[in-house]
């Protein structure tokens, strides 16, 4: 064991993807690792705007003296995500993958369509599936990897708005739990981090509505901020979460419980 306990959480040397990382909870969790030591890849959709703030982002790490490289691909396009792990690996092979690129469509579920179940689909699952196929792999055999699936309270808390992609999260998690089984005798660990009522620009409007009524149920008394998910990524993805492996952990200010 290191001499200073914090040393378990550096992460010199590991090369991290996070997915969806030009902003809010993916740019958090990106500048974290990058601030331990992890060279990052910052993954966004590829539109002009997304590839701005993912330019910000790396230029944010490499002006604390960091490295990173920004990579763009569209997760609604077929066999986008093994593109992105043949992309990224020719640059570093990948220790630490971060899946957090997700996208939510509310509507009645009586008023789903093919298009749009099949957009939350692709983004959510198919890509991040294949994500998983090309980068799980390779961790095992050099004996070291971590994975960390971003989810959401929707796994058991779905808002009646939210159908599809509540679904999807709760299919993630059973993938999390599944893969640790797999690969948790080669040196990944697979974990699920559930953030609960985040604000972000993706909920702004609905919790400008019902964010007041929420913070009544959340214990903590206050919406969650991206950074409060920093501690609990840099844990799982570190040595010092060598032995957290298949949790489902909550960052929601206890409101499972209550």
């Amino acid at each position: 064991m290191p001499s200073n306990t914090l040393d378990r959480f550096r992460l010199t040397n590991r090369t991290a993807l996070v997915t969806g990382a030009r902003r809010e909870i993916g740019r958090a969790i990106a500048l974290a690792l990058a601030g331990a030591g992890a060279r990052l890849a910052i993954h966004h959709a590829g539109t002009a705007e997304e590839a701005a703030d993912a330019d910000a982002v790396v230029r944010e790490i490499e002006r604390d003296g960091g490295t990173a490289r920004a990579f763009d691909q569209d997760f609604a396009l077929d066999d986008a995500g093994h593109r992105l792990a043949a992309a990224v690996t020719a640059w570093s092979p990948v220790d630490i993958l971060v899946l957090n690129a997700s996208i939510e469509l509310p509507e009645p579920y009586q008023a789903i369509t093919r298009a749009r179940f099949d957009r939350q689909i692709s983004v959510n699952l198919r890509s991040p599936l294949e994500l998983l196929q090309a980068l799980v792999p390779p961790m095992g055999a050099r004996g070291w990897g971590r994975v960390v699936t971003i989810g959401s309270v929707q796994q058991v808390r779905p808002h009646p708005q939210m159908m599809v992609y509540a679904g999807t999260k709760a299919a993630q998690l059973n993938w999390s739990w599944n893969l640790a089984r797999q690969f948790g005798g080669q040196g990944v660990t697979v974990n699920n981090l559930a953030p609960g009522a985040i604000l972000t620009a993706r909920n702004r409007a609905q919790m400008a509505t019902e964010g007041e009524a929420l913070v009544q149920r959340i214990p903590t008394g206050r919406l969650g901020k991206p950074d409060d998910l920093v501690g609990a990524a840099l844990l799982l993805c570190s040595d010092a979460g060598a032995y957290i492996n298949g949790i489902d952990l909550y960052v929601d200010g206890g409101r499972a419980i209550a």
